[in-house]
């Protein structure tokens, strides 16, 4: 193993950067910082018919924003370059016409149609799917057959017969896989393309590559990783495999789930904060021990060893990822939440893309309003929508609250002394519902209630004197008359 530690995580471009992609280059990122080595990003990109234009780049930003950085990579470079799989294959070619040249693999003409009516046969049979070894052996006569009726092969590597394959996992253990019954498996297809088995094993090779840690679904692509390293005489690195994220419902999740976002780019345009989505995220799995649950991503880098990584599934939680999201809400400066909530507010019309700076200060009033409510800032739209709306909308709660007998006693005298004062403000319009108190004898939610309901169509609600504040007399002066003339 190379004396260096080094880790990488190496996506495929095939699509945007998932929270199971974000949470293993996560916890590679972390290992690697924790030892202080050195973290790759390399791109996968031999499946060329699932590839999405630009994906990598999104993927990459997204880890950027998630405060994850790499020392080597597409856009870095390094010393290892070129760091995506498209631009290596004449590296790779060098490697099968080694094998093919020491018996280890073999040239085969079978068609896919061949290979898939075999395959469906050995199921029927109710056996272990396997290209079978009757493919080795073709004589230089069907070669040229082959070859003269257009027929391009694929390269097959030869299994070894009667191996055990160990995997010892840092997070599992010891996990054994026998290769008897595995059946040849392709290298490179027709189109001289490696395939993902044989391409990650050279690059993981000849980067230098000390430890491998990826989701639970690559364990059973281990063993035939194994068989290349052994086949050229190399150490393997040190695998490590993370266990599934699971829905709400302990099910696996699939990326057509719509119980739960999925995607960093999504909680992005939520108005999630990045800080927030690294420490949820490192928390699926992975436990620091005792009650703490909040860390920075420096904490994280100090404290991330695989040894507290647990085998069992972690389940995603969507209410804790919004508290946690709200902790940090909390707590970061005013400014940066109004930021966030500014795009949310333009898209659903309630102000413009330029604000005035008398504008920009209501917007930051009424935001501030909101700050510790909100689990993620797009919900400034629903919360803040009675600021900005012409039309007042009364929940079922605010229905009731008008029926009540007091109602137009209290909203004439609040409307009275609202219209009387001279100077509007948070201070002189608590001092007004104070005097209301006093000249109608009524207190508390039988005095609060209807001013509210009345002015913001909803029975709970921020600091009702702010509240009254932002919304400006002249809103609440004909709020409350509707709601008198409508009795």
């Amino acid at each position: 193993m190379a004396n260096e530690i080094r880790l990488r995580y190496a996506p495929s471009p095939t699509g945007h950067l998932h929270i199971g992609g974000a949470r293993t280059a996560l916890f590679n990122y972390l290992y690697a910082k924790h030892l202080g080595g050195k973290f790759i990003v390399r791109i996968e990109d031999t499946d060329q018919t699932r590839n999405v234009e630009n994906a990598d780049a999104n993927q990459m930003e997204n880890l950027k924003w998630l405060g994850i950085d790499w020392d080597e990579g597409t856009d870095v470079g390094g010393p290892y370059a070129p760091y995506r799989q498209m631009e290596r294959l004449d590296i790779y070619r060098k490697y099968i016409d080694q094998l093919l040249a020491e018996g280890k693999a073999y040239y085969c003409y079978a068609s896919k149609e061949e290979l898939d009516a075999e395959r469906e046969e050995q199921i029927a049979r109710g056996e272990t799917p396997r290209i079978l070894e009757k493919h080795r052996y073709v004589t230089d006569e069907q070669r040229q057959q082959y070859e003269a009726e257009g027929r391009k092969p694929a390269i097959h590597f030869i299994v070894p017969e009667d191996k055990v394959y160990v995997v010892n996992d840092l997070i599992r253990g010891e996990v054994t896989f026998e290769s008897n019954g595995m059946g040849d498996f392709v290298i490179c297809r027709p189109d001289g393309i490696p395939t993902y088995n044989f391409a990650v094993v050279i690059d993981d090779y000849l980067m230098k590559i000390s430890h491998v840690v990826r989701g639970e679904e690559h364990l059973s692509n281990t063993p035939r990783q194994l068989m290349i390293y052994e086949a050229f005489g190399w150490e393997p690195p040190q695998f490590a495999h993370l266990a599934l994220i699971l829905n709400q419902d302990g099910k696996k999740m699939s990326k057509r789930d719509e119980s739960i976002i999925q995607f960093i780019g999504q909680y992005r345009e939520l108005g999630f904060l990045p800080q927030a989505i690294v420490n949820f995220l490192v928390l699926l799995g992975w436990s620091p021990g005792g009650e703490e649950e909040i860390y920075s991503l420096d904490d994280l880098v100090k404290l991330f060893t695989l040894e507290r990584v647990n085998k069992a599934p972690a389940v995603f939680d969507t209410a804790k990822m919004n508290w946690m999201n709200n902790f940090y809400i909390k707590r970061e400066p005013l400014e940066s939440i109004v930021e966030l909530c500014l795009p949310h507010l333009q898209k659903a019309g309630f102000i413009e893309e330029t604000l005035t700076e008398e504008e920009k200060a209501r917007v930051t009033s009424i935001v501030a309003l909101y700050q510790e409510q909100m689990s993620y800032c797009a919900q400034i739209v629903p919360l803040a929508a009675l600021f900005f709306l012409e039309e007042v909308v009364y929940d079922e709660d605010a229905k009731a609250v008008l029926k009540e007998e007091q109602v137009p006693e209290v909203l004439a005298s609040f409307y009275k002394h609202i219209e009387a004062l001279e100077v509007y403000s948070v201070e002189n319009i608590n001092a007004s519902l104070k005097t209301v108190q006093k000249e109608t004898g009524f207190k508390g939610k039988a005095l609060f209630m209807p001013v509210r309901v009345a002015t913001t169509g909803q029975a709970h609600g921020r600091d009702l004197g702010q509240t009254l504040y932002l919304l400006g007399r002249d809103k609440v002066l004909e709020r409350v008359r509707k709601v008198l003339d409508g009795r």
